[in-house]
């Protein structure tokens, strides 16, 4: 029955077995810190809310922007009877002759001002999710352009004879 018996040390705590081998006993362990408190989790950035007047007003801005591009392509479209209105109302006599180019540079007024209006609203839309000021976008927009579509229409009338004679005071 030695086999049921327990050998020498088998159930001796381990600083008993220390003590039993001639090893300092191991110092009792420190107090138990108490357990830090739990610390909160960090607030998640918010995305800043997007500002509701501005958004109205640069979305109204950009509605009245397509009715304005839209309305004015059958303009450009017919540019030598529209440049003929306009010398009436200015009083220049004659008819405008400058047709060819009034043709092509009306429809390269039509893209300018597409490109423009497209980059206008892409521009204030990105700029309306990211929760900044958007208003001023298709103020700038219109602004640019219609500058560069302007730049267009002045290439065919700066070649018509009555209008280079008008503006030359003859």
């Amino acid at each position: 029955m030695s086999g049921d018996r327990p050998q020498y040390g088998e159930y001796a705590t381990p600083e008993e077995q220390r003590l039993a081998a001639g090893l300092p006993a191991v110092p009792p362990p420190p107090p138990a810190a108490p357990a830090p408190a739990p610390v909160a989790p960090a607030p998640v950035a918010e995305t800043p809310k997007p500002r509701q007047a501005d958004r109205l007003i640069t979305i109204a801005m950009l509605a009245y922007g397509v009715v304005n591009v839209f309305s004015t392509i059958p303009q450009f479209l017919n540019m030598g009877e529209a440049l003929t209105q306009a010398m009436k109302m200015l009083g220049i006599p004659g008819e405008f002759t400058n047709l060819g180019p009034a043709r092509t540079w009306g429809i390269v007024a039509i893209v300018v001002m597409l490109v423009g209006f497209a980059a206008t609203v892409y521009v204030a839309f990105r700029r309306i999710r990211a929760a900044k000021l958007a208003w001023w976008v298709p103020l700038a927009g219109f602004v640019i352009t219609m500058f560069a579509v302007s730049m267009c229409m002045m290439v065919p009338i700066m070649g018509d004879p009555a209008f280079m004679k008008a503006s030359l005071g003859g």
